[in-house]
């Protein structure tokens, strides 16, 4: 499984990045994904959720509306568009496999998800 993130980088607060996670070494299209953040100091804290097929969602507390994960089963890809961003956004952004090929969306624990890429940073800041 390799996982292969990118996109990250500085951006002023208000704007808006777009991350990328390549997928390889299995079936893509069976595996539920997510894309989890790490702040400076703080633990993982989960991002987005999204189902084998894409059609359906989950987004962490207060994310939804500013944030939207989507896929593209044909490109083996996930991505992550992340708008109005603040400072408090700032953090290593990775995206992690589904332990199971299901087509429910399992809730975001690491045993759930333990599969992740090495994160890109993003970094919000004027």
């Amino acid at each position: 499984v390799q996982l292969v993130e990118s996109g990250g980088g500085l951006v002023q607060p208000g704007g808006s990045l777009r991350l990328s996670c390549v997928a390889s070494g299995f079936t893509f299209e069976n595996y539920p994904m997510t894309w989890v953040r790490q702040a400076p100091g703080a633990g993982l804290e989960w991002v987005a959720l999204i189902s084998s097929t894409g059609g359906r969602t989950i987004y962490g507390d207060s994310l939804e509306g500013r944030f939207s994960i989507s896929r593209d089963n044909v490109k083996n890809t996930l991505y992550l568009q992340m708008n109005s961003l603040t400072p408090e956004d700032t953090a290593v952004y990775s995206c992690r496999k589904g332990r199971l090929p299901v087509k429910g969306l399992p809730i975001y624990t690491p045993a759930n998800y333990p599969e992740s890429g090495q994160g890109t940073q993003v970094t919000v800041s004027s």
